[in-house]
């Protein structure tokens, strides 16, 4: 117990500057900015997913938790969530670099991530706003605030702590939860889940990544290391897990029903990603 507790705690204070310096430059541009600055900021957000999915691909998922806020603030779009989320490596790289995978394989998968991220993205964009005709919201920070009861008026750094406190512990929760679970089913219930099914391996796979948990992502790492997981179903895996970025998500977006849209579109792109790299046959 005292081993889960002291991960969860960990893991949840490796976020808390992702999560200051998002919520802080939220209250700036809802507070500080003209109305013209704001457009401005959001206009630029259409190049979103190309700076995201290069962003994504440090190892930890405080980007994707910030992307998480940013999204529910109506900041960036739902090409450029989904673009972070996809490319976020969470615990791969490190894995990777330990087990000293050849520098050639880690580039490899990670600018595989990148550019999957990167063209999901845009197609995403693409999608809602031209043929389903659903535009970007106006951005909308306020409304996060009331939801938050933040007390904005008491000065941005006061709000962007409130925030960030409400956010931390609901993830610390989530997270002990969640790590309790895990440590109760086992992380080798979870390589059997994969190893029993290779037939649908990237569909498993990537149910196994929709966990807001780093134990997912080095399961799935590890069993492609030991030649049990093609690399399509590793790929599928590891886009469709976005660390606690969901979990965030959930907590700071309003609408269930776009949270789960999101969540699918999510899980829909990394499976089918992963199975379109097997049917290519491509190694590494």
């Amino acid at each position: 117990m005292y081993d889960i507790i002291l991960d969860t705690l960990m893991d949840g204070i490796r976020l808390l500057p992702f999560l200051f310096v998002t919520y802080l430059v939220m209250e700036y541009i809802e507070h500080k900015m003209s109305a013209g600055a704001r457009r401005v900021v959001q206009t630029s957000g259409k190049f979103g997913p190309l700076i995201g999915s290069i962003a994504g691909i440090f190892p930890q998922c405080g980007f994707s938790a910030a992307a998480a806020s940013l999204y529910a603030g109506r900041v960036i779009t739902r090409g450029t969530l989904i673009a972070i989320f996809l490319s976020t490596s969470d615990e791969m790289l490190p894995v990777f670099i330990s087990r000293q995978v050849p520098v050639r394989v880690i580039l490899s998968v990670l600018g595989m991530k990148v550019v999957i991220g990167m063209a999901a993205g845009f197609l995403v964009d693409l999608l809602f706003s031209v043929v389903k005709k659903q535009p970007e919201q106006e951005m909308d920070i306020h409304h996060m605030c009331e939801h938050d009861h933040c007390h904005c008026e008491d000065g941005i750094l006061k709000s962007a702590l409130v925030h960030t406190a409400q956010i931390f512990f609901f993830i610390i929760l989530v997270s002990f939860i969640l790590n309790l679970v895990i440590d109760g089913v086992g992380e080798e219930s979870l390589t059997e889940i994969i190893l029993n099914q290779p037939l649908i391996g990237s569909l498993l796979s990537g149910a196994v990544g929709l966990i807001p948990n780093c134990a997912a992502s080095v399961v799935i790492t590890q069993l492609y290391l030991d030649g049990a997981m093609s690399l399509g179903a590793m790929m599928s895996g590891l886009l469709v897990g976005a660390g606690v970025g969901l979990i965030v998500l959930f907590r700071t977006n309003d609408s269930l029903k776009e949270n789960l849209t999101m969540t699918g579109i999510l899980y829909v792109i990394g499976v089918v990603a992963g199975i379109g790299i097997d049917f290519l046959g491509i190694t590494l």
